[in-house]
């Protein structure tokens, strides 16, 4: 085949019929690329731009630097002087974020608890930074909502706490950490008690269970050799003190009893606990990793807001 040439080619071929256009660009291309040329060279003109030997272009007074707070290591606060970039201007707003923040946070620290509550303002802080601070720091383990999960961690919205559910006990809480234990039974007690044992507990909270197992495993509970009754006291409602469970009030934290359907399965899930004890019951202290003001108006969101609190 012969060469062969169309409109709005350069000419050339290959393969007998492959050619290269010279089509012109679209004229809304064409504008697009001059306006962005145009503004390049209003920006450098505006703003810090080009390096010239160890400077740099300041670009148009007023526009060039940038004013921010900053805090020093003792906590005073220092009016700082930069120039212009992205990341300075962040750091500019966040510290003014902050510096808003910070007036509530003070007034949240210097209030009674009693009377935070009663302040709609102050509330109003503290149920929207205090959902950031949760889902930050707690939520992992407590869930999104406070609700906890069954084996792994308390419910927060409920009225049951194994180490107080005061403001002060909250706080505590928050500042020190919690380490539950529970020693592990089946080196000490035969299958057989610890069967009758779990009958027990579990007619603590109304389940159908085998009535003569259940007498046997309460003589079990009141003995001394046992000891049950030296952490869960003698009417087996807890020691706030000590992180000990109430086995009376219906709620389950380390036994997944509510999940099961028949008496066999509960019985083997408090059987789990009995003999091999607890030790995954430990809260990290928040008293080095967050700010006084913050544990306080956690203390708070926990107690008014997720309606736990006693």
């Amino acid at each position: 085949m012969g060469q062969q040439t169309t409109k709005n080619t350069t000419g050339h071929v290959w393969d007998d019929d492959l050619q290269e256009l010279t089509n012109p660009l679209p004229r809304w291309w064409l504008w697009t690329f001059y306006l962005t040329v145009i503004f390049s060279v209003i920006y450098w003109i505006m703003y810090p731009a080009w390096p010239i030997g160890k400077s740099y272009t300041k670009g148009v007074e007023g526009v060039n630097t940038i004013k921010y707070t900053a805090r020093t290591v003792d906590g005073k606060e220092v009016q700082k002087e930069t120039h212009w970039n992205m990341r300075s201007k962040l750091m500019a707003e966040t510290n003014e974020a902050e510096a808003r923040q910070k007036q509530w946070f003070d007034k949240v620290a210097a209030t009674p608890y009693e009377d935070v509550a009663k302040d709609a303002e102050l509330m109003q802080f503290v149920n929207s930074a205090g959902k950031t601070l949760f889902s930050d720091n707690c939520a992992p383990c407590h869930m999104s909502g406070g609700q906890g999960k069954v084996t792994f961690s308390p419910n927060l919205t409920d009225d049951s706490w194994i180490f107080g559910g005061t403001y002060e006990k909250i706080h505590q809480t928050l500042t020190g950490g919690r380490t539950g234990f529970m020693p592990p039974f089946k080196d000490m007690l035969k299958e057989e008690q610890i069967t009758q044992l779990a009958n027990y507990v579990l007619s603590l909270s109304g389940e159908k269970v085998d009535t003569a197992a259940a007498a046997a495993g309460a003589e079990l509970f009141k003995n001394p050799g046992v000891g049950c009754f030296v952490c869960h006291g003698p009417d087996a409602k807890g020691n706030q003190d000590m992180g000990s469970a109430n086995l009376t009030d219906k709620i389950w934290l380390w036994a997944n009893v509510p999940a099961q359907q028949d008496a066999a399965g509960k019985v083997e899930e408090v059987k789990k606990v009995i003999t091999g004890g607890l030790s995954r019951g430990v809260m990290p202290a928040w008293g080095g990793r967050l700010k006084p003001e913050q544990i306080k108006l956690l203390t708070v969101y926990v107690h008014d807001s997720l309606g736990g609190g006693k």
